[in-house]
């Protein structure tokens, strides 16, 4: 059974980072797509930011610039790193993973396997 487990969120004032990670276990060979989906309150969830098996990366226009995305295969782990945070960052963070083909790789509708968040706060 695959297990997605997220940590590093908590409380940062604005212009602060974090980086969250998220640990996978339970699977034989690597996903096709990984991501990081956020919900605010009030908000429907949203994809933040997703990655191909090849690399190929892909960012909601909000965090362009600011958030990176990246993996380590060799520990099985996805990364989030958070630069210049704004208090509309704040959110509960999900990390996901799809092992079948998919188009809009930032749609939370498309991934079938899910963590169970990590709230990101961002205030003074």
């Amino acid at each position: 059974e695959v297990q997605l487990v997220e940590s590093g969120g908590g409380l940062v004032q604005p212009g602060g980072s974090l980086r969250l990670s998220c640990a996978a276990y339970g699977y034989s060979y690597s996903a096709y797509y990984m991501g990081w989906f956020r919900m605010a309150p009030g908000k429907e969830l949203e994809g933040v930011a997703a990655i191909e098996s090849d690399g190929s990366t892909s960012y909601a226009d909000s965090v362009k610039g600011r958030f990176t995305i990246s993996q380590d295969n060799a520990k099985n782990t996805l990364y989030l790193q958070m630069n210049s945070l704004k208090p509309e960052d704040t959110a509960i963070y999900y990390c996901a993973a799809s092992w079948i083909r998919i188009t809009n790789i930032l749609d939370p509708s498309n991934y079938g396997h899910w963590g169970q968040g990590t709230q990101v706060t961002v205030s003074s």
